[in-house]
């Protein structure tokens, strides 16, 4: 399957915290993508891209926190995850890039 715009459009970033290394033991990888992306196509893209086998896809959204900068009251904006699960043996080295 080869890789195309709407693929690199899906997957904006992978997600790089404590808790998504501590996922990265259990075959899991996080990565923030587009809001209106479904899990089939999140899947689809992350094994178009990383020529990998997706088992799950677990999506979430976060709704943008309201925080003050230099007095002011402004707003983050939201953001989806997805928690991919891969086949075993299987990883993606997030740190190279594309």
């Amino acid at each position: 399957m080869t890789a195309t715009a709407r693929h690199y459009d899906t997957i904006l970033a992978p997600v790089i915290t404590e808790k998504a290394t501590l996922l990265s033991e259990q075959n899991k990888v996080v990565f923030r993508v587009a809001q209106d992306a479904t899990k089939d196509e999140i899947a689809a893209a992350v094994e178009a891209l990383f020529k990998v086998n997706v088992t799950k896809v677990n999506t979430l959204n976060v709704k943008g926190k309201t925080k003050r900068f230099r007095g002011r009251a402004g707003r983050r904006s939201d953001v989806k995850k997805a928690i991919v699960t891969l086949a075993d043996g299987q990883s993606i080295d997030i740190t190279t890039g594309l």
